[in-house]
């Protein structure tokens, strides 16, 4: 339902399910074949009895779940059957005041629902009106009326079935798509941000072996191991990334932070609790890439020295800062992927990514995430804290 027939068999099917209606058209065929009426009538109702059964299935075939407006046709049409439904009517007897039903069922059909709204009682209405001069005693016409009303407006409810099961599926469409896209953007996030730091460790430590050698052998083959092992975490890492089961921790994100700076020389002072009352496991997740953004961005364009890194909470959030000496933001230059891809992180767990210039002129990173509610009747840490 909702959707226009794709092939023959469809077609076919469609067409099957409007005929079985043309049953009711059983009245004026057998007022034509009892002879009552001389040859020179016959032929010609015959004849409008076929062309109005025709006008019929084409507005009940091409209209049904056609979304379009209506075109002038189709107006047209309308008008050519209820004028047919008239002078057959009126010419031939009470027996073919059934047309009238057919004309109202194609009203709900073939117009929009403001239109059917007043075709479907206009059409009843012609019914009645015809039926009052062609059946004067109401032997038949009332009881044509209901079925001429419920017909009409059952049509604008099946059109109305129609636009709406339309509509879910185009919603559903729209949130497949959706769906696609938020998973490649966050492949593209997690293969960003886990290769980026990976890779710039892996580089950092080649350029150390390769300084080292062939004075210091011992220590480049202790680099060389490092960049195996981190070669192997990254690659299970990505694995995880792409399974959709990568969701960094702090503990870990802390330690890979320090031996990373250590090993490019920067100076590393880190104060970050080891657990925080209602950090919920996004929170921390999108806390752990903050910090894993931040130390790669350190080591590979700020030239800092020094960098500190501290995780406090307070306001029912838990904020994350790392700030180092380096050389500070450029500000001529957007931000660029990584940034990007971390403040797209942090909205998704409800908090909030800062970046600004730091007061020795380096850089200095703020994310912030929501703390979940203290359970009711919980006990309060010592102090406030």
């Amino acid at each position: 339902m909702g959707r226009p027939p794709e092939n023959r068999r469809q077609a076919m099917i469609k067409l099957m399910w409007i005929g079985i209606w043309l049953l009711y058209l059983a009245s004026p065929v057998s007022d034509l074949a009892d002879g009552g009426h001389s040859l020179a009538a016959a032929v010609p109702a015959a004849f409008g009895l076929i062309v109005f059964v025709a006008g019929y299935l084409v507005l009940a075939f091409f209209r049904t779940n056609n979304p379009g407006p209506p075109q002038p046709w189709v107006y047209a049409l309308l008008v050519a059957l209820a004028s047919l439904a008239l002078a057959l009517s009126a010419l031939l007897g009470k027996n073919w005041l059934v047309l009238f039903v057919y004309v109202g069922v194609a009203c709900g059909a073939a117009l929009p629902g403001k239109d059917s709204r007043w075709a479907v009682p206009l059409s009843a209405a012609l019914l009645a009106a015809t039926g009052a001069v062609v059946d004067p005693h109401g032997t038949l016409y009332p009881s044509l009326l209901v079925p001429a009303l419920l017909g009409g407006f059952a049509m604008i409810g099946v059109q109305q079935l129609v636009r709406t099961m339309r509509e879910l599926r185009s919603a559903r469409d729209t949130v497949a798509q959706l769906a696609a896209t938020e998973e490649r953007l966050r492949l593209a996030r997690d293969l960003h941000d886990l290769l980026g730091h990976s890779l710039s460790l892996i580089t950092l430590k080649s350029e150390l072996a390769g300084r080292m050698l062939p004075d210091r052998p011992r220590d480049a083959a202790q680099q060389v191991a490092d960049i195996e092992s981190v070669s192997r975490q990254a690659l299970v890492d990505v694995r995880e990334a792409v399974s959709g089961y990568r969701r960094p921790t702090m503990a870990a994100e802390v330690a890979s932070a320090r031996s990373a700076l250590a090993a490019a020389g920067v100076s590393a002072r880190l104060h970050v609790p080891d657990r925080i009352e209602g950090l919920t496991p996004a929170g921390e997740g999108a806390l752990a890439w903050a910090l894993r953004e931040a130390a790669t961005n350190v080591i590979r364009h700020s030239g800092a020295t020094t960098c500190v890194v501290a995780l406090e909470t307070g306001g029912g959030s838990a904020t994350l800062t790392v700030s180092d000496d380096g050389r500070g933001p450029d500000d001529s230059c957007p931000p660029g992927n990584g940034l990007t891809g971390l403040g797209e992180r942090l909205i998704l767990a409800g908090g909030s990514l800062k970046t600004s210039r730091a007061g020795d002129g380096g850089f200095t990173l703020t994310a912030t995430v929501p703390l979940a509610a203290a359970p009711v009747g919980a006990k309060q840490p010592p102090n406030g804290e």
